[in-house]
């Protein structure tokens, strides 16, 4: 009995459900008395593994866009060093995930390690999660202290940069298992 048991695991594979992007949305806004600086990159990488719950993106600095050139210039080299940090990162994991009815919207706590301008964080947010014509559609909005991660924002320029930056998370991932 014990043997067919352990031919039984070792044979059936597991079935578990990895939703993934590479065309998800970050976008940040920081408002401050002189400027507003907004941002978007549409080339976000995520994965979400159904089973655990595991959930991370990945996303490339200078891919964000910005509405005027020189301050995508500016924020690049010398507030975010995109050169020497090029990437953000986010690993972490959704409470509860594979006990959901996907068909219906939630609101799940999301917890893991945030990463910017090679600054590691754990980091809490509120995430909204719903299956919509087979695509996973998570979004959050969540607020970034920017001296959390070394960004150095010189005195002189506090009242055209934010000390807090709202982030906001928009993605439709695809179900692996349906390629």
């Amino acid at each position: 009995m014990r043997l067919i048991l352990i031919c039984l695991l070792f044979s059936t594979p597991l079935i578990a459900q990895q939703y993934y992007c590479n065309n998800g949305s970050v976008s940040f806004f920081s408002e401050a008395p002189i400027e507003n600086i907004e941002a978007v990159n549409n080339e976000v990488s995520a994965i979400v593994d159904s089973q655990t719950g595991g959930f991370a993106f990945r996303l490339k600095i200078e891919d964000f866009t910005f509405p005027i050139s020189l301050m995508q210039e500016h924020i690049n080299e010398s507030y975010l060093e995109s050169e020497k940090y090029p990437l953000s990162t986010f690993t972490g994991s959704i409470a509860g995930f594979s006990e959901l009815d996907l068909s219906k919207q939630h609101n799940l706590k999301v917890k893991g390690e945030l990463t910017i301008h090679g600054i590691s964080k754990n980091t809490e947010m509120i995430a909204n999660a719903q299956l919509k014509n087979g695509n996973l559609h998570i979004s959050s909005t969540f607020d970034v202290v920017l001296d959390n991660y070394d960004v150095d924002i010189p005195k002189i320029m506090m009242y055209k940069i934010a000390e807090v930056i709202q982030v906001v998370v928009d993605m439709k991932l695809q179900n692996k298992n349906d390629e």
